[in-house]
């Protein structure tokens, strides 16, 4: 018998064992899996659940390769279609989302409405209206006092979190400027199989939807604007900027663009440069920098925080090396809280707004214009489909060549 975690937080299982249930089994879901066991806690994973049942498969057989004695997934707990996360959730005490972005609303929303506490990747929306369904039900996980832990693992980096305290406390001043990157030579390509739906193939290859991704700007590079609007402790009151398809222009990319560059103005009149691009054979970078009126800062995922003064004289640098993998351990914090009967953990207000500041990115090039965050809030603009099924149509849809319709700077309306 499968029990559950109650609303406060108390582990309650008679064996003490956290019950982790996995709703999206592709690399990132299989491998938020491995984080959840390689915690230490004393978790079991049962119940997977999948739109496609190979992507499942291959989850299953991986963690049963290496983790077998925290597996207890039987066939009638394998659960297998859009409706698949209803089976899986209420069999469990913590809930990995994991799925494509687009679905992040609908499966945090069903989580939270059945008191489960949640780890759920990053970005958690592709569009206005899956924000706001994300921040409804983040205030009923405080109510509920839920733990929720949300996949921008670099608030669970060390060099992160101590150079950005350092920052917080005056170490280089105000911040006035900065300039954060996400470039690199892009991802997967899946090819149309023969038979496939166009809603099979459109999730087969979700990066390329909005539906589905939101753009790189909002699904890789929300990273970088999560670092932004940490560093600066508020949201950006406007944004806008330029992208198109420059390189990335068949019919194999879907609809989003392969470059993005927006300046993100902050109340203050800070305004921060941020920029993304998919090109292969050209200079790749991931990392942030920011300038205030005291000093400088260099920050990246390869264990770099280093701060400055306006001399050049080094302030601080964190080692690099010795620090815990993020990935892993923001599982470590959320389950040695789960355990403890503790909550600690309400990222979820936080990973909608910095997602909201990726899609608001993506309306300021797609349109051309300026986007104020108080009128991007006011939008309706609903991405995903009507109803979900294989044999389903998405709003967006290829032409006689197949060709997918991309936004028009100066024509899309996206507000």
């Amino acid at each position: 018998m499968l029990s559950s975690v109650p609303f406060m937080g108390a582990h309650a299982s008679v064996d003490d064992t956290i019950k982790v249930v996995v709703i999206g089994c592709g690399g990132r879901g299989t491998g938020a899996a491995f984080d959840a066991i390689a915690s230490g806690a004393n978790i079991k994973i049962v119940a997977l659940a999948d739109a496609f049942r190979d992507r499942l498969d291959e989850a299953y057989t991986k963690l049963s390769e290496r983790h077998a004695d925290k597996l207890d997934v039987p066939e009638d707990r394998k659960f297998v279609g859009f409706d698949a996360y209803k089976q899986a959730i209420p069999l469990a005490d913590v809930v990995i989302l994991a799925t494509s972005p687009g679905f992040r609303p609908i499966h945090f929303e069903e989580a939270v409405r059945q008191s489960k506490h949640v780890f759920m990747e990053k970005p958690v929306a592709v569009d206005i209206p899956g924000i706001r369904r994300v921040l409804v039900a983040a205030e009923e996980a405080k109510r509920k006092k839920l733990n929720v832990v949300v996949g921008l693992q670099r608030r669970y980096q060390a060099n992160y979190r101590e150079t950005i305290r350092r920052i917080q406390d005056g170490a280089i001043g105000d911040i006035v400027s900065g300039q954060v990157y996400w470039n690199s030579g892009g991802v997967w390509v899946r090819p149309r199989q023969p038979g496939q739906t166009e809603m099979e193939y459109q999730m087969r290859n979700w990066y390329y939807f909005n539906w589905l991704c939101g753009d790189h700007i909002v699904e890789q590079h929300v990273h970088q604007i999560d670092v932004v609007n940490w560093v600066k402790g508020s949201y950006p009151v406007s944004i806008q900027g330029t992208g198109s398809r420059a390189w990335r222009t068949g019919k194999e990319y879907g609809e989003i663009y392969d470059n993005h560059a927006v300046e993100l103005t902050y109340a203050d009149g800070s305004v921060i440069y941020s920029q993304c691009r998919h090109f292969e054979g050209t200079a790749n970078r991931v990392d942030e920098t920011f300038q205030g009126t005291k000093g400088r800062v260099y920050l990246s995922a390869g264990n770099d925080g280093v701060l400055w003064d306006h001399k050049g004289n080094e302030l601080f640098s964190h080692p690099k090396r010795g620090q815990a993998n993020p990935y892993q351990h923001e599982h470590v914090e959320l389950f040695e809280a789960i355990a403890k009967g503790e909550y600690k953990f309400d990222n979820a207000e936080y990973g909608a707004y910095s997602t909201l500041t990726g899609i608001i990115g993506r309306l300021a090039t797609y349109s051309g214009q300026v986007i104020k965050w108080e009128d991007a809030l006011k939008s309706n603009i609903d991405l995903m489909p009507e109803r979900f099924a294989w044999d389903a149509m998405p709003k967006v849809l290829p032409d006689e060549r197949g060709i997918y319709p991309y936004a028009i700077p100066g024509q899309t309306v996206v507000v």
